[in-house]
This record gives structure tokens, sequence and C-alpha cells, in this order.
């Protein structure tokens, strides 16, 4: 017995925007269903005593320190900008 039926592949794709055939729709749906097998065997799993994990390897913070830094002198920052201004990149107005 199905899990999925090609109605709802056909279903999905449509919401998705794309375009299948119907070879297309059977061969997805066969292959869904086996995704949904196996899915569901996992939930016979005995899992009382498993710690729940984001990432499966033990990681602390890895980023650097966020430690305020001196910024590039302004005159590097405007030097390549075509239009400036006592300091600050000069655009075109787009809001009335």
């Amino acid at each position: 017995m199905s899990r999925i039926s090609k109605e709802e592949v056909k279903h999905v794709a449509h919401l998705a925007r794309l375009a299948i055939t119907e070879e297309e729709a059977e061969m997805l749906t066969d292959q869904l269903d086996k995704i949904i097998s196996f899915a569901e065997e996992l939930n016979e799993l005995d899992t009382e005593n498993v710690e729940p994990t984001s990432h499966v390897l033990k990681m602390k913070n890895v980023m650097r320190e966020d430690k305020p830094e001196k910024g590039l002198p302004i005159e590097d920052v405007v030097k390549n900008a075509p239009d400036h201004k006592n300091g600050y990149v000069r655009v075109p107005t787009i809001l009335e």
C-alpha cells in the first residue's frame, strides 16, 4: 500500500510550479513512498536515552571573539566611490 498517491505528488508539483509528466509522477510517487517508509522505520527506534543534538560533532562556539577594531580610513573607503562628500558616499535619490 502506497503512503502517498500520484495525485498528491502531482498536487505538490503544481504548488511548487513544477511541470512533471505521468512517468515522472509515477517515479516520484515510488521514490517518496520509499522515503516515507524509511522515516517510519526510524520512528520505531528507541531514542529514550539519546540526548538531542544540533550537530553530529561536539562543538562549542567556533567563532572568534567579537572585538571592536579600528576600521579603514575614510579616505580609503571613499577613494573609489564615484561621488562622495564629507566622508559619505553619495547615491542617486530613489524615493521622493
